[in-house]
C-alpha cells in the first residue's frame, strides 16, 4: 500500500479532531501529538493552524460548489429533491466543524467570511431553483411571499441544523437523513397531488429506517 503524504495526513487527522472537539479547542500541537510527529514537522506543511483550517475550506467549498452549481431539471420529482439535499448534509456533516463554529471561523477571516457567504448566496439561488423545478412540475403550490420564506428557511435549517443537533445530542454523528426531513418538511404544506403522497411514502420510509 503507498505510503500516505504527510499533508494529507495532517489534513485528515485535522479535521476528525475539529469535528470531534470543535476547530478552536485544537492547536496545531495536538495535531502533530495524533500523528506523533514534531511540530516543526506540522508547521513546515502547514505554516500556521489558520492555513490548514483555508485547505480543508477549499476541499468543503469545492465540493459544495459542484453540487450546488450542478443543473436542476426544468421539473423536480419529490425523490431527487430529498436526494439531493441527503447529498449536501453528507458533505456538511464531513466538515461539520465549519458550520459549528461558524461564527468564530468567520470573525476570524474576512476572505472565509467572504467565501463563505458566497456558498451561502448559492445555496438559495439552488433552492429557489429546485421550488421552480418543483412548481413547473405542477408539485408545488405557493405564493411570491411563501417562495421568498421557505427558500430563506431551507437555507438557514441547512446551515445551522448541524449546530442544535450537536447541542441537543452531542453524543450522536450528524444524520443528513433526518436533515433532508426537516428541510422538505417546511415544503410539504405547499405540495400537491402525487407530490404529497410521494413525501408521505419517503416520510415513512426514513421513520422505519
Amino acid at each position: 500500500m503507498p505510503k500516505v503524504p504527510t499533508p494529507e495526513r495532517i489534513l485528515t487527522a485535522a479535521l476528525d479532531l475539529f469535528n470531534e472537539s470543535g476547530e478552536p479547542n485544537i492547536t496545531t500541537n495536538r495535531i502533530a501529538d495524533e500523528l506523533d510527529i514534531s511540530p516543526g514537522n506540522l508547521h513546515y506543511h502547514f505554516r500556521t493552524k489558520q492555513i490548514l483550517i483555508d485547505a480543508l475550506f477549499s476541499r468543503f467549498e469545492q465540493r459544495m460548489l459542484e453540487l450546488l452549481s450542478s443543473e436542476v431539471s426544468s421539473t423536480t420529482e419529490i425523490e431527487d429533491a430529498w436526494l439531493f439535499l441527503h447529498l449536501i448534509f453528507e458533505a456538511i456533516a464531513a466538515h461539520r466543524f465549519i458550520y459549528r463554529d461558524l461564527n468564530e471561523l468567520c470573525a476570524r477571516s474576512r476572505d472565509f467570511q467572504r467565501r463563505f457567504r458566497a456558498i451561502l448566496k448559492l445555496s438559495m439561488t439552488t433552492a429557489n431553483d429546485l421550488l421552480d423545478g418543483l412548481e413547473r412540475a405542477g408539485s408545488l403550490v405557493a405564493s411570491v411571499p411563501q417562495r421568498e420564506a421557505l427558500v430563506r428557511n431551507i437555507v438557514l435549517v441547512s446551515s445551522y441544523w448541524i449546530a442544535f443537533d450537536q447541542v441537543l445530542e452531542p453524543r450522536k454523528e450528524p444524520e443528513p437523513d433526518r436533515a433532508a426531513w426537516q428541510v422538505m418538511s417546511m415544503v410539504s404544506p405547499f405540495l400537491q397531488g402525487t407530490a404529497r403522497e410521494q413525501f408521505d411514502l419517503l416520510t415513512e420510509t426514513y421513520r422505519s429506517a
